[in-house]
């Protein structure tokens, strides 16, 4: 197995990578964008991709997102959730600091340390958190925010510890491939999709949601993003609780195909998570879909039962 991953070196999602199970023993090659690793894998060139899709502070990582839901199609395998942690990194005091860099999600997340220790700091963005390190080292700029593993390995001082705006921040990373068959069911399962509405219909995006409520599907997020078609045009990503293999989700997705300008999915795979499952109310279960089913087929062969 060989995985592309955002880089460079040193960054959080090689961090993440290292804690999913199928990159085990793999080859590991860093791009500089997501767009490059996205690519790389819908060529052949590697077996799979890794790539931000979320933090809890900032929301969705729109490439990430745009890229899965256009172009060839991608579906991802799996996802891993790192929590995450800052620190400022400098050869220089605070006092001598008039330049700070960083990923924009990263900037993102220190703003009030930044305004409150370095207010008159220049904040410039860099393609990483690893670039920033780098830029750091070649005197390119006077600091930047990073992780504390990314300044050891590009040799910086850290200057200051847990900078976050937010202790609990954590980020999503997903593990994309080609689309083949999804793995088995966990029980513990996400089935993520884009779903294209029809807007010249009144309630589209009701209609999909109540696809999902009518058959006690949770919805753990739902996001837009614009198709670049014109104002107004969206698109909606859905991440949901179950698998493909799930009666309930099979229902589903045939609802929203018959209803929806369009659905592309985007994968069914294990949470990287232990909470509690929401339990489907009554009458919503597998269970009660099979048995809906069977007694429909008995209907059909007997006229009666």
């Amino acid at each position: 197995m060989e995985f592309a991953y955002l880089g460079p070196r040193g960054t959080f999602t090689e961090a993440a990578l290292r804690r999913l199970p199928e990159a085990k023993g793999a080859r590991t090659t860093p791009k500089s964008s997501v767009a490059e690793v996205l690519d790389a894998v819908r060529r052949g060139e590697v077996d799979a991709g890794f790539v931000p899709l979320e933090n809890s502070q900032e929301g969705t990582v729109t490439v990430t997102a745009d890229e899965l839901a256009g172009g060839d199609p991608l579906v991802i395998a799996g996802e891993v959730v790192l929590p995450v942690t800052f620190v400022l990194a400098s050869e220089r005091p605070a006092d001598r600091i008039t330049s700070v860099a960083s990923h924009p999600h990263a900037l993102a997340q220190v703003r009030r340390y930044l305004r409150r220790e370095l207010p008159e700091a220049r904040a410039t963005e860099a393609l990483s958190t690893a670039e920033a390190a780098e830029r750091v080292a070649r005197g390119e700029v006077d600091a930047c925010v990073c992780a504390p593993f990314t300044a050891e390995a590009a040799g910086l001082t850290v200057q200051d510890f847990d900078i976050g705006d937010n202790p609990s921040a954590e980020t999503r990373f997903v593990h994309v491939v080609r689309p083949g068959p999804p793995p088995e069911p966990t029980g513990n399962d996400i089935t993520s999709l884009a779903v294209y509405i029809d807007y010249d219909r009144v309630g589209a995006l009701l209609a999909v949601l109540t696809e999902f409520a009518i058959r006690g599907i949770n919805l753990i997020r739902i996001e837009s993003r614009p198709t670049g078609e014109g104002l107004g045009r969206y698109a909606f990503f859905l991440d949901c609780n179950g698998h493909l293999a799930d009666a309930r989700m099979g229902e589903a997705l045939k609802g929203l195909h018959r209803i929806c300008a369009d659905v592309r999915y985007l994968g069914s795979y294990r949470r990287d998570r232990s909470d509690d499952p929401v339990s489907p109310p009554p009458g919503q279960t597998d269970a009660d879909f099979a048995d809906a089913a069977a007694w429909l087929d008995s209907l059909r062969e007997r006229g009666h039962r």
